[in-house]
């Protein structure tokens, strides 16, 4: 079989060496190029058409952010963003993923060499992915004369956002539990953003390494209606507030009395993931069960498949993202092949779904009284 292609570009040489070593031991990848700069990179794509290419954020020349910009523009291809593990790094590295890199592996600050051949499975693993992966186009640049209309109307008051209609007084008992991986940081962005402020709470194991879920919370904060956070040991989980999954640590779900509060704990790697979708969609099944809505997002492999049939079998009602707008289908397919989802819908019916099903299970609820 054809080897899979790649080009590494970073403006360190040890880095450059260290990471063309790690490709090049696998069998089936080779790495075609090493580029110290984006100006260099361009012309190497251009020339050897690489499957994959590795790209470091700061370069001399031009930001990995803007060459990373244009490339999805103009060339869109699989990239993997190679970061630093500080609180810069990690905003910057969402905003790489927002853009378009299909993963990220987090460099240490002190230690890289070291620290590097220590990720070599992790950073040759999300490779393969990454060949793999969907990819998307950015939208093209706006040109001169719509930057130039826009500026002609922006003393004109903005247009309000559509407003997102209130649920009501529905349970405080439901649960939502949202799994993801690859590709999910975006897609579960574009779940919660079209939640109203008074949803159920909503508890969200994403695969990320420590040091990148609180500024990834604090993202989400600022795009949501509803208020989103990294989940603390022992607090209460609230109807309008979303909880992420801290990275390192698996996160579920128990109840104290009446409350539900959130569980956040070290241990073992399950399906060699800490935190895991399958703990936190055990503990929805033990917990909350027939209150529970699961939604399965685009990821690798089959973490929480089985967990969330078996909240199905325990009462709730799940949706998964379909294979076309999934930047990996791996997860969801596993999901679906389990018999665990209730519906398979697109990435942008799914918060819609969601809502309607808690107005309808509401309504029968009211019928019951």
């Amino acid at each position: 079989m054809a080897k899979t292609t790649v080009v590494v570009v970073d403006d360190s040489a040890l880095v450059r060496s260290i990471l063309t070593e790690i490709i090049n031991r696998q069998p089936d990848m080779q790495c075609i190029g090493a580029a110290s700069d984006p100006l260099a990179a361009r012309e190497m794509i251009r020339n050897l058409n690489p499957d994959v290419i590795t790209l470091d954020v700061e370069m001399p020349k031009m930001d990995g952010l803007d060459f990373l910009q244009r490339l999805m523009r103009l060339r869109p291809m699989p990239v993997v963003m190679v970061s630093t593990l500080t609180e810069r790094g990690a905003e910057v590295t969402l905003k790489a993923l927002e853009l378009g890199a299909i993963d990220f592996v987090a460099k240490p600050k002190i230690g890289v060499a070291d620290g590097i051949r220590a990720l070599a499975h992790d950073i040759t693993d999300k490779i393969r992915i990454a060949a793999k992966a969907q990819i998307r186009r950015l939208p093209p640049a706006p040109t001169a004369g719509a930057v130039g209309a826009a500026a002609a109307h922006s003393t004109a008051a903005p247009r309000p956002a559509a407003p997102i209609a209130s649920l009501g007084r529905l349970s405080t008992e439901k649960i939502i539990f949202i799994g993801a991986s690859t590709g999910g940081t975006e897609a579960t962005k574009d779940v919660l953003i079209n939640l109203p402020a008074d949803c159920p709470a909503v508890c969200i194991t994403q695969h990320m390494p420590p040091g990148f879920t609180r500024s990834y919370a604090a993202r989400l904060d600022g795009l949501c209606k509803i208020r989103v956070k990294e989940a603390q040991d022992g607090e209460r989980i609230l109807p309008g507030h979303g909880y992420i999954a801290p990275g390192g640590m698996h996160f579920s779900v128990e109840r104290s009395g009446a409350n539900y509060i959130a569980r956040v704990q070290d241990g073992e790697p399950v399906n060699r993931h800490k935190p895991s979708v399958e703990v936190l969609f055990q503990s929805a099944a033990r917990v909350v069960g027939q209150n529970a809505l699961g939604i399965m997002l685009t990821g690798m492999g089959a973490d929480g498949a089985k967990a969330m049939k078996v909240m199905k079998d325990a009462g709730s009602y799940n949706f998964v993202q379909d294979e076309a707008t999934c930047v990996v289908f791996g997860m969801p397919r596993e999901a679906i092949n389990a018999g665990a989802a209730d519906e398979v819908l697109p990435l942008q019916q799914i918060a819609t779904r969601l809502i309607e099903r808690l107005r309808s299970t509401a309504g029968m609820s009211l019928n019951r009284v």
